[in-house]
């Protein structure tokens, strides 16, 4: 259905401030999607997030200036999301052997297990939101969202 028709937008929106809320709107919808699977979990968007990226390390530990930096929501509170996480004994912390002003964040062999189970359960609900769309249609999607980020 046309976001117009969704959210009852008035014929004097224009095309950009359409486009704006259209993007925000869906990516709401995209994230309660996934959200529904993580709760079952206990685990937050912003968790996972977190854990994938520390997965993504392979093996390494991870700054939080290093976490934050490749966060999606870059407004997360990262300290706060890797207490949770170590709380749930996913990740754990450490003090840098060569430098002890400087934390390093690992995840665990739980946090790895855990992500082995969300995986195929994303990935499902991921192709289920993305059904409507053709592989060409993804691949211009993605290059169009590319190029929106780097105005100038």
């Amino acid at each position: 259905m046309e976001i117009e028709k969704v959210l009852k937008l008035s014929n004097a929106t224009t095309l950009a401030t359409k486009l704006v809320i259209n993007l925000g709107y869906t990516t709401r919808m995209l994230e309660e999607t996934v959200s529904s699977i993580l709760k079952e979990y206990d685990i937050s968007m912003p968790q996972y997030n977190v854990m994938r990226i520390l997965r993504g390390q392979k093996g390494k530990p991870a700054s939080l200036a290093c976490i934050q930096e490749r966060m999606v929501d870059k407004n997360s509170n990262t300290s706060r999301l890797v207490d949770k996480l170590i709380a749930k004994k996913l990740v754990k912390r450490r003090l840098c052997p060569t430098n002890r002003r400087k934390v390093e964040i690992e995840i665990t062999s739980n946090g790895l297990d855990l992500l082995t189970t969300l995986d195929p359960l994303t990935e499902e609900v991921n192709s289920k939101n993305t059904a409507n769309l053709s592989q060409q249609e993804c691949i211009q999607l993605n290059g169009l969202l590319n190029k929106m980020r780097t105005h100038e």
